[in-house]
């Protein structure tokens, strides 16, 4: 079974490691590779929101040509 890891499964299983870790039942070795585990998580999950930014300030144009999306702040119209 080769299934994509989604944002939100990945976050679930990094909750999980930090309640297992913070449980303190658990063994040193078992601690080191949850705690590498979730570093992993991490990077997965920060991987996945940084791409979900990029593709939200994507906007479509009139023309149909895709361009960067910028709020000029403190702008008023009239």
């Amino acid at each position: 079974m080769n299934e994509e890891k989604t944002f939100e499964s990945a976050l679930a299983e990094l909750e999980q490691i930090v309640k297992d870790l913070e449980s303190g039942n658990i063994f040193l070795e078992d601690a080191i590779n949850k705690y590498t585990n979730a570093m992993n998580l991490v990077k997965f999950c920060q991987d996945k929101l940084d791409n979900a930014t990029k593709q939200v300030n994507k906007i479509l144009t009139e023309n149909g040509d895709i361009e960067d999306f910028n709020v000029n702040e403190g702008e008023v119209d009239g």
